[in-house]
């Protein structure tokens, strides 16, 4: 028999509004990736049979080197939080979980860097 109140037992448990900044993040990069995907897109399709070098002025316009370095930076934060939440929900095993979460965030930050330096080293001339 347990003699403690709801509240007492929900104490200690963490705030119930601790996930709404998690779920606006969710809805802002979805909402982001619309257009940055579309434009995307289109600039694959206008690029269809270029050759290496027109690649690379398109990629080293400024505005588009800013458009794909915003899209790499939405995918991939849209992504870690979508992986999260997967984790969370699924993995119950308080170790696994924890070890996910942190090879999760650190492969998104490993290949999110490695993208925005790949598009940056193509704007500036270094590749």
């Amino acid at each position: 028999m347990n003699l403690q109140t709801p509240l007492g037992r929900a104490r200690g448990l963490g705030s119930a509004k601790s996930g709404t900044k998690h779920w606006w993040a969710q809805r802002v990069t979805a909402i982001a990736l619309i257009p940055l995907t579309i434009w995307f897109v289109v600039a694959m399709i206008s690029a269809t049979g270029n050759d290496y070098n027109n690649a690379q002025q398109f990629i080293g316009n400024p505005i588009n080197a800013i458009l794909f370095i915003l899209l790499i930076v939405a995918t991939f934060h849209h992504a870690q939080l979508g992986l999260q939440v997967v984790i969370e929900d699924y993995v119950h095993n308080k170790p696994m979980e924890i070890g996910l979460l942190i090879i999760t965030k650190g492969t998104v930050i490993v290949l999110g860097l490695s993208s925005v330096f790949a598009v940056l080293s193509i704007t500036f001339g270094v590749a």
